[in-house]
């Protein structure tokens, strides 16, 4: 019986969903939002392996309150459903415009990637996975697998490219591979009201239904 983590980079999910489109309607994909990433991770573990665990790394925008708000009933329906939550933070970036050269500011994604590598190396050491499946599209990550790799042979390592995206860099550095599709989401979402053991419900945001 092979252990299985699941290592998510939760924003390139996100927006993998947010950007995939149907033709027949342009947001189709943005009711998966709304998706329990246990289940969905459980779709791709043999009979025989132990799903151990679903690490959802990911930062809150605060400057966007009605973000936050909605980012923070997702992590809450899936904490309830077994999913461990590492936070990174979004940074203040000053920028200068090509045209006009006017100064503005913008906000960057930080440690999410470092919190990855380390985790992934971490729980390599710790022997708490013989499999680890990264779900991201992002080759920043490639250093982090061949750490890995290279220190633990024994230890396989599958990427899962969000939908709509590519990125055959970092699947060439895969032991393996998966594909995600539209019924793997279908399966995988939410109820729109979620009841709680102690009674409370919280539901789906409306942009995402």
């Amino acid at each position: 019986m092979a252990k299985v983590i699941f290592f998510i980079e939760g924003f390139n999910l996100y927006h993998a969903l947010d950007r995939t489109e149907s033709r027949a309607d342009p947001i189709a994909f943005r009711k998966y939002k709304w998706l329990n990433l246990w289940r969905f991770c459980s779709l791709f573990v043999g009979p025989k392996d132990s799903l151990e665990r679903v690490l959802l790394f990911t930062a809150f925008v605060t400057w966007d309150p009605q973000k936050v708000a909605r980012h923070k009933l997702l992590i809450r329906a899936n904490e309830n459903a077994g999913v461990s939550i590492v936070y990174g933070e979004f940074k203040r970036k000053d920028k200068k415009c090509r045209l006009c050269d006017k100064q503005f500011h913008t906000f960057e994604e930080k440690q999410t990637d470092v919190n990855i590598a380390l985790e992934l190396f971490r729980l390599a050491y710790l022997d708490q996975y013989d499999r680890a499946v990264i779900i991201s599209g992002d080759t920043d990550l490639i250093p982090a697998i061949k750490t890995v790799r290279s220190t633990f042979p024994q230890k396989q390592i599958g990427v899962m490219v969000p939908i709509g995206k590519s990125s055959e860099d970092l699947l060439k550095q895969a032991d393996f591979r998966f594909k995600m599709k539209e019924p793997h989401l279908v399966s995988s979402r939410f109820d729109n009201t979620l009841r709680f053991g102690d009674g409370s419900t919280i539901e789906c945001p409306l942009g995402w239904r």
